[in-house]
């Protein structure tokens, strides 16, 4: 692996154009004990900046903040709301480059793939720009001829946004907009790891015209103490978290005392089924993508590789092919495919589940170890033949890692995917119309991928069943969420 020069001087520039401190009311402001978190560059672990590090009060204050400002914000006109997505939108996109580096530096990946991040994450506001002059209710005669029956859609009120590491901004305007959209104010909490792109984002849609307490921005090394009386407060209104199934049972748990509108974004152990008839080029070229977008940190990675018997030598040998032919480095490196992995516990997990395969039979076809840094790298790796009890089928391993395993028929094939707690995202490669349709019915996966390799897209609804949560986020759904139905039962 080299590790190549870089331009410090615009890092250094990108980085001191990022607010450091909590947003709360439209007003920066430093924390209340004056606490900051270091915020490190997981490929040097050269420390890039210290933002505020919030306090009980501090979340309180946010709180109170978003529900003073409720009532004015929901009775802002639709387009209105839909403008402002819509100029954010726009600023991101002029923006993509300096976010993008800042999103290489926090959080590691390459930029290349930082600047899909925000391109797609604009694409969010975009989307729900439009959806806020969609809002509708309906107008009906009851079946006796009575009544007649007026059903509108209003906010749901103060949310609460928990978000993850691995897609720091994506995960933010997925939630923001359409919450922006419905008229809801809100408090977000983004991961420790990754807070600049959040904070950055907050700035650009202050810019765009949103009104000071819509949005309040809480970065905290103290989640649960912070976070928990905001839970069970009762000017919450909805809480959306994106994270592991183990937080979010313990989020859920909380969030009954008050009865909280909920979205649950969790755990993924997504399979990559290959039938014999699939066409291989196309299944590689998918498998890539599933598997090692975001360094495998994605909850719809790939997990387990299913591959039928009569092409899974072909498929194993493509497969290391090029997986072995990706280059690792720092991800603001021009030819960098793979950068580190977020901290030295994910590269930890990573390398116990890989040795706990090849303990038990699996056979490395190339990778299987550590990187030397500086730096949390782990070369791409791929697993042949991983038996059953094998760790890594049963855990989301967020990593570049590729386990694969055989099937006979397309009835052991199904069996093998559905056989886990976890329910989000699943992928299908036949060229058999019949059995495209029957596998996709068979599994049980809120979000299927036939003959693809990514599934997230704005316009379609993500999310899970089982273990992987409940709700979705995107499409004519997403903005769902954040509505509450009201009756009115009128005398003609």
């Amino acid at each position: 692996m080299t590790m190549l020069g870089t331009d410090r001087s615009r890092e250094a520039a990108v980085l001191a154009a990022v607010p450091t401190q909590l947003l709360i009311g439209g007003a920066w402001r430093d924390s209340s004990s004056g606490a900051t978190i270091a915020v490190d560059d997981p490929a040097t672990g050269r420390t890039l900046a210290h933002v505020a590090d919030a306090t009980a009060a501090d979340g309180d204050a946010a709180l109170a903040a978003a529900a003073a400002a409720q009532g004015r914000w929901a009775r802002t006109a639709p387009r209105d709301r839909g403008e402002i997505l819509r100029r954010a939108y726009e600023t991101l996109v002029a923006r993509v480059d300096d976010l993008a580096l800042l999103m290489t530096l926090e959080m590691g990946k390459s930029v290349a793939e930082s600047r899909t991040e925000v391109l797609y994450a604009a694409e969010f506001f975009r989307w729900f720009s439009e959806e806020a002059v969609r809002i509708s209710g309906r107008y009906s005669t009851s079946p006796d001829g009575r009544t007649r029956l007026l059903t509108t859609k209003r906010p749901v009120g103060p949310c609460l946004f928990i978000t993850p590491w691995n897609f720091p901004m994506a995960m933010g305007t997925r939630k923001i907009g359409p919450a922006v959209a419905a008229g809801c104010t809100m408090v977000v909490k983004p991961a420790n790891q990754t807070p600049l792109s959040m904070l950055a984002l907050a700035q650009i849609l202050i810019e765009a015209g949103l009104p000071d307490g819509v949005l309040n921005v809480v970065t905290t090394s103290a989640t649960g103490e912070v976070m928990e009386p905001l839970i069970r407060d009762p000017r919450l209104r909805k809480l959306s978290f994106t994270g592991s199934t183990q937080v979010g049972q313990r989020l859920i748990e909380q969030s009954a005392q008050q009865l909280l509108r909920t979205s649950m974004e969790l755990g993924g152990n997504a399979p990559f089924l290959v039938f014999d008839d699939a066409d291989l080029d196309v299944a590689v070229d998918a498998a890539m993508a599933a598997k090692m977008r975001n360094v495998g940190q994605a909850c719809t990675a790939a997990n387990r590789f299913h591959v039928q018997d009569g092409v899974a030598e072909e498929f194993t040998r493509r497969l290391t092919e090029r997986m072995a032919a990706m280059t690792v480095g720092r991800g603001t490196e021009d030819g960098v495919d793979v950068g580190p992995l977020v901290d030295e516990a994910g590269r930890r997990k990573v390398d116990e589940l890989v040795r706990d395969a090849v303990a038990q039979g699996a056979t490395v076809t190339t990778g299987g170890h550590r990187l030397d840094g500086p730096g949390y790298f782990y070369a791409p790796t791929v697993l042949d033949e991983v038996p059953w009890t094998a760790r890594i089928l049963r855990e989301e391993v967020f990593g570049p890692v590729a386990p694969i395993t055989r099937f006979a028929s397309e009835q052991d094939g199904v069996a093998m995917a559905n056989a886990t707690e976890f329910g989000l995202a699943a992928y299908v490669f036949t060229r058999d119309v019949g059995r495209a349709f029957r596998v996709c019915e068979a599994l049980e996966a809120g979000m299927v991928g036939l003959n693809q390799g990514v599934v997230s897209n704005p316009a379609a609804p993500f999310g899970g069943i089982k273990a992987s949560g409940f709700g979705r986020e995107g499409g004519a759904e997403g903005i769902e969420e954040y509505l509450e139905t009201q009756y009115v039962g009128i005398a003609p």
